[in-house]
């Protein structure tokens, strides 16, 4: 059965463990939310807290169990549903009883909802008003989507008394089986790029497979940064008889986490791509997938499934979000960062909160702390960085490397090392410093801080949700390490679950004044200092390669930007800051145009 979502906005993932138990705090309001599930650890460690505090009956898992990895995130999964389906319930019967709980339900939908237009009809009605409500409210409502993340380049080899493990044990194929075995009926979704081992693996579960009716238990999404990659990815899975259910559009640079810069090319053309060629990625999926459940003799199609285009990253005002929804047709609209100043929404500690609060632009920067070389968003003054700055004052570098979850580097040992681990980071400092007496001063540090700067993801991302819930941080103190994208400076005050709804559907406004730029402008800006930064960071010998791919960059965001004057020009959207966005597409388009980059003969 297709049902149509109550919202038409979603909550990404954030982090290991920021969304962590974002359905059992929001589901039931029929808001969706995604769940990173690579890090079993902390999935076994919530499962306990959450069947202590319900007093459910879910035993724990040991690392000793075989298939330990899988076991424990199909429980954790099987558990969030139950609770989520008794807290629906509950929620059913509150809003069928209490008129009150019903108008503030009510007043947090979309405006355009039909829901909301025939609820408050019932509302108003002063005969047999409860069992109308109780009737209406059980064909109409259903919980948001319980939804899970895998990043694909996050799948490292596994090891057992030296010998290396089949590859089904990897760490995202394993979190993959974890998911395929639940009873969840959800999304996952795919991001970081292409993983064709693990995109194969897809194929062992009848979950992925649509049923002689069409209906698919377990759904695919790719988070995608470009058309092209989209239909390589789609195409890839629908020769398996797998259809990818939705894409998520990301701008690359404009969101929380990972960066994953385009090579210049700008959200609105991108999102116009989609908008243009969907129809394109629809026929061609449907042919191969069908031709594929053939020779598999597994039910074909009479006609191609729902494929959903959804949108995230920088967005932060209702105007901007009707903009999407509108000009691209899209079916949902992500907002990420703005929820981590919901504590009904999200997993953050109130030291790390109060930090985001109280940060202003200049505080939130793209960093090199990623160990796995991407260049990631974060905030300065983090306890992470503070606590990371004491030790390396008594000359110590890198984690204890306890997870190894990003342990993917084959340079000294088969089994993986960490680039943020204190093994890794002794044997590379080691070397630089024998090299030393050929380098200057300048180049001996930057080499440093290339080396030191990374950070342990893996501890930092999940303690805040420990500290937050009162769980037990055991092993070295590295403190919190938090991925929020730039868009999060504008926003400066905690708010409820409610406030925000409001604020995302235009009926309140919580952002203090006028001083955010459009979310296009903030990306723009953020190509720019990407390119720039490119060009001057450079130490290596310049090639031709990399003078192209600086050309290309540069005249995609040209072009980009003469795009958005005619979309916004004929646009009804944005009409009160338009000259506004003019001007400053103007200063781009000239300071772009003065960007000296190197000529080198090929």
């Amino acid at each position: 059965m297709t049902t149509k979502p109550l919202h038409n906005f979603h909550i990404p993932v954030m982090g290991l463990a920021y969304t962590i138990d974002s359905p059992i705090r929001v589901a039931q309001y029929g808001i969706s939310s995604v769940i990173s599930i690579i890090d079993d650890e902390i999935l076994e460690k919530m499962k306990n807290f959450y069947n202590q505090k319900f007093n459910l009956n879910y035993s724990g898992i040991s690392t000793k169990t075989e298939d330990y990895r899988a076991k424990r995130i199909t429980a954790y999964l099987d558990m969030v549903d139950d609770i989520v389906n008794e807290k629906f319930e509950s929620f059913k019967q509150e809003i069928s009883k209490n008129k009150e709980a019903l108008k503030d339900f009510v007043a947090m939908l979309p405006n355009t909802s039909d829901l909301k237009s025939s609820l408050q009809n019932l509302i108003a009605q002063k005969d047999n008003w409860s069992d109308s409500i109780k009737n209406f409210i059980e064909t109409n409502l259903f919980p948001g989507s319980i939804d899970v993340n895998i990043m694909t380049k996050v799948d490292k080899d596994n090891y057992k008394k030296n010998k290396q493990l089949p590859v089904i044990y990897n760490d995202a194929h394993a979190s993959l089986r974890g998911f395929a075995k639940s009873k969840l009926s959800s999304s996952m979704v795919l991001s970081a790029g292409m993983n064709p081992r693990l995109y194969s693996y897809m194929e062992e579960f009848d979950d992925f497979f649509p049923d002689e009716n069409g209906y698919l238990k377990k759904k695919i999404i790719l988070k995608v940064s470009d058309f092209r990659s989209a239909i390589i990815q789609g195409n890839f899975l629908a020769k398996k008889g797998l259809w990818v259910s939705e894409y998520r559009i990301e701008s690359g640079l404009n969101c929380g986490g990972h960066a994953f810069a385009t090579e210049g090319m700008l959200l609105g053309p991108i999102m116009e791509e989609f908008r243009q060629k969907k129809n394109d990625l629809i026929q061609s999926a449907y042919t191969l997938m069908n031709n594929a459940l053939q020779q598999k003799e597994k039910p074909v199609l009479s006609q191609p499934l729902e494929m959903k285009i959804t949108v995230q990253g920088g967005v932060g005002t209702s105007e901007e979000h009707e903009f999407l929804l509108n000009t691209y047709n899209v079916d949902s609209v992500g907002w990420g960062s703005p929820f981590l100043l919901v504590p009904e929404a999200t997993s953050v500690d109130t030291e790390t909160r109060n930090l985001l609060l109280k940060a202003k632009e200049k505080d939130f920067y793209l960093s090199q702390i990623s160990p796995l070389g991407v260049p990631f968003n974060t905030i300065k003054g983090t306890s992470n960085e503070l606590l990371k700055n004491q030790k390396e004052a008594k000359g110590r570098y890198g984690s204890s490397c306890p997870k190894k979850l990003l342990a993917l580097s084959k340079e000294y040992s088969p089994e993986g090392t960490c680039t943020a681990s204190r093994k890794y980071q002794d044997i590379k400092l080691n070397e630089l410093y024998t090299q030393k007496e050929t380098l200057s001063e300048e180049e001996f540090n930057k080499k440093k801080n290339e080396i030191t700067d990374k950070a342990c993801l893996c501890v930092g991302l999940v303690n805040a949700a420990y500290m937050e819930q009162g769980i037990e941080i055991k092993g070295e103190k590295q403190g919190v390490v938090i991925c929020p994208g730039p868009n999060i400076a504008f926003f400066d005050k905690e708010v409820s679950l409610s406030e925000m709804v409001k604020h995302i559907y235009g009926n309140t406004n919580i952002l203090p004044d006028n001083s955010r730029p459009n979310m296009f402008i903030n990306e723009l800006k953020m190509y720019v200092d990407y390119l720039k930064k490119e060009i001057t960071g450079s130490t290596q010998q310049i090639t031709h390669s990399q003078t192209k791919k600086w050309n290309a960059f540069r005249k995609n965001m040209l072009e980009g930007i003469e795009y958005y004057h005619q979309l916004f020009n004929a646009s009804s959207f944005f009409r009160q800051g338009l000259q506004t966005i003019n001007n400053q597409l103007q200063e781009y388009k000239l300071m772009l145009n003065s960007i000296e980059i190197p000529q080198v003969e090929k």
